[in-house]
């Protein structure tokens, strides 16, 4: 089984996740202005939420990268909201890719709020999910 991790981050917290995302996978984690060279069976695909969507970046990533992506997994961080499953998948939908069902978020530090975040249990939780993922 092909996996690659990209992620697009402004803070550095997302980035904090597809490190140990891609330590757990044995596989290099790269930001998503690096494309896909081969088919990815499984795209573990890191983002947060920016004014209530993803950036247009990681939408754009997806599009382009269409022909090498066999399932996105999401995670990722944010201050507020829960999941950018919903987001990814309405793009992901367009170009007949399939987004996983499961998902991992973490509270991201923003700001004042969530200082630390994400920490070092989050950062266990995420290799644990990614273990899971990859063994199923």
């Amino acid at each position: 089984m092909n996996i690659a991790v990209r992620y697009y981050t402004r803070s550095g917290n997302t980035k904090k996740l597809a490190d140990a995302v891609a330590k757990t996978a044995s596989v290099e984690s790269k930001d998503i202005t690096n494309p896909l060279a081969e088919k990815a069976d499984i795209l573990f695909l890191g983002c947060s939420y920016y004014a209530f969507d993803v950036d247009e970046a990681v939408k754009q990533f997806i599009i382009e990268n269409k022909d090498n992506i066999g399932k996105i997994v999401c995670f990722g961080t944010s201050a507020m909201m829960k999941s950018m499953k919903k987001p990814v998948k309405k793009v992901a939908d367009t170009v007949g890719i399939a987004v996983a069902e499961e998902e991992f978020h973490c509270r991201g530090e923003f700001a004042k709020i969530h200082k630390g975040r994400p920490n070092e249990k989050d950062l266990a939780d995420v290799s644990a999910f990614a273990t899971k993922v990859i063994t199923e």
